[in-house]
């Protein structure tokens, strides 16, 4: 049984494929990579069809992550249906998704930093009108929820596993 996580973001050139960059380096590190599958979204049509901003891509670039082969697009319908986690980075994406998104699936939608350990943050700013530090910051809360993300998934697999 796969797993399908999906992240969500405004414009899908920032937090949203930086986030499926060091999910997807986490799920190939645990050897979950067979078993569950990542992409990431936006809410809003303001970039579809581009790249990370470069901005995104060399900060990932320098933890490792290689986020280069994302492409911006926004959620479809049928995401809901077929991802078991739609992770918004903020609350007005949030809102977006669960506007859209139809009552029966909406127990799929949450905020990304809900399963962090280290940041009490709520949210994951958007780092697109900032400084680069701005994007290293993502980058710390991203690894810290996406951790989170990991044990949960890894927990979903083991009892997909036994059953």
């Amino acid at each position: 049984m796969m797993t399908k996580v999906l992240f969500v973001c405004m414009g899908n050139i920032c937090r949203s494929p930086s986030a499926e960059g060091v999910f997807r380096h986490m799920i190939d590190e645990a050897g979950l990579s067979g078993v569950v599958q990542v992409d990431s979204a936006a809410t809003h049509t303001f970039h579809l069809g581009e790249s990370p901003d470069a901005r995104a891509q060399a900060a990932a670039r320098k933890r490792g992550y290689d986020i280069s082969h994302c492409v911006a697009r926004q959620v479809k319908p049928e995401d809901f249906r077929e991802y078991d986690l739609i992770l918004a980075m903020d609350w007005e994406n949030l809102s977006a998704l669960q506007q859209q998104c139809p009552k029966v699936y909406h127990h799929k939608l949450m905020l990304l930093m809900r399963f962090a350990n280290e940041f009490e943050e709520a949210t994951v700013p958007d780092p697109y009108y900032g400084g680069v530090e701005g994007f290293s910051k993502v980058l710390d809360y991203l690894e810290d929820a996406c951790q989170g993300v990991l044990e949960v998934v890894r927990k979903r697999v083991t009892q997909y596993q036994a059953a």
